[in-house]
């Protein structure tokens, strides 16, 4: 018989294995035609030139940025959001490394990942909102303004970015089954963390900080001295969320990576992660009462913007943390995602707030900011090429699930 008619089973070389999940070039390329893959080809196409439009030409012909409204929905949202709710990482790795809550361990890698993508793209779109792009590395090697927030908050971003990476690269080396290094970035994943969490404590409310620098610019309502502690604190609410919610979605997405796993594990640590939640959200909403007592603003809350204030503290701190509670009491782990979703769309609310809608109130209409179809659009690009990544990287390394040919590591 001719040994050439004899099938042979297909063997993947390592970049077949790594990048194309053991197919070949045409099968992967077949496998990425989805409906998915079409709308982010759509948003692609459309992105990517505005993107080098921006660069080209400045911020002038690409954005209604002005004198008067410095900042836009690149520093409100992609910059403050992206950092307020990727706090995911530094809530878990302390629960799980500092606090030895053991039962959140299996939360971690995604926690980190999603952290550390939410901070990458933070930076990657604060690029866009700086006239000199080029100039990004200045704050770190050349002007050393350590007088400037500005400065603290580059250096805090920088090196927890990278406290974030070094908790990352287990995962990593397992993927490319580098065991030596895999071992030396376990035993680094402890201080790593420490040293995190330490940053973390210090940028988010840093972030905050900014603000106390232009109190005739932010509605009364929403300045405060108590600013920084309310940005870190809303952080710690809005990473607990994310948590919720980033991990409701892999698991149900990448459900076949851990089709063996109990599935009511992730319940019982929602509810957990609900009933953090809840403190968290009464001990932000009383901070912003005090906030209220101690300026004395009480006066600003029968008004247009004290309206849209108490739509704020009412309908996305108070009521979640009411129904946060009233879920886990009644074990209701599908309200807890839900609220999670509505305690997200209430850190959007709020760092919008300071930053965009309550920035120059006293400003008539006419100078008030309203962002650029461009801003809208790089915006959007930035978000899809974030879950882009990752997706990329959940479909190939075990962020999941503990890799088999290693062993679990030690929390």
């Amino acid at each position: 018989m001719d040994a050439r008619a004899v099938p042979t089973e297909f063997q993947p070389t390592w970049i077949q294995e790594k990048l194309f999940l053991g197919m070949t070039w045409k099968e992967y390329l077949k496998s990425n035609f989805t409906t998915f893959n079409a709308v982010v080809a759509v948003i692609l196409i459309v992105g990517i030139p505005v993107i080098i439009y921006r660069l080209v030409y400045g911020l002038g012909p690409s954005t209604n940025l002005s004198d008067y409204n410095p900042w836009g929905i690149w520093i409100g949202f992609d910059m403050l959001c992206g950092v307020a709710l990727a706090a995911g990482g530094f809530v878990i790795g302390t629960a799980v490394h500092l606090l030895g809550m053991k039962e959140y361990a299996f939360l971690f890698r995604p926690a980190v990942l999603t952290g550390f993508l939410g901070y990458l793209f933070a930076i990657i779109a604060l690029t866009f909102d700086l006239g000199r792009y080029y100039r990004l590395p200045y704050p770190m090697v050349v002007s050393w303004g350590v007088n400037s927030i500005l400065f603290l908050v580059a250096w805090h971003v920088a090196l927890y970015l990278t406290c974030q990476f070094v908790e990352w690269c287990p995962a990593i080396f397992e993927w490319l089954n580098m065991t030596k290094l895999r071992r030396i970035f376990i035993k680094a994943t402890l201080g790593a963390t420490i040293f995190g969490v330490c940053l973390s404590m210090l940028h988010q409310s840093a972030l905050g900080s900014i603000f106390l620098l232009m109190p005739e610019k932010l509605h009364p309502l929403w300045y405060s001295e108590y600013i920084p502690l309310w940005f870190f604190m809303s952080a710690i609410v809005g990473g607990l969320a994310m948590v919720i919610l980033e991990s409701s979605l892999s698991h149900r997405i990448w459900s076949k990576q851990i089709k063996h796993e109990d599935p009511g594990h992730l319940d019982r640590v929602t509810l957990g992660l609900g009933k953090a939640c809840a403190v968290a959200l009464f001990a932000y909403f009383f901070m912003k009462i005090i906030g209220l007592a101690h300026g004395n603003t009480w006066s600003y809350l029968d008004t247009g913007y004290g309206y849209w204030y108490l739509v704020e503290i009412l309908g996305f701190v108070l009521a979640p943390a009411l129904l946060f509670t009233y879920a886990v009491q009644n074990r209701l782990v599908g309200l807890v995602r839900a609220m999670a979703v509505v305690t997200v769309l209430g850190i959007i609310i709020n760092r919008l707030n300071q930053s965009v809608i309550a920035f120059g109130w006293h400003l008539p209409w006419e100078f008030r900011y309203v962002p650029s179809w461009m801003e809208v659009v790089l915006t959007i690009t930035v978000i899809t090429i974030g879950i882009l990544t990752f997706q990329w990287i959940m479909n190939r390394m075990p962020i999941l699930y503990p890799h088999p040919d290693f062993e679990p590591e030690e929390h």
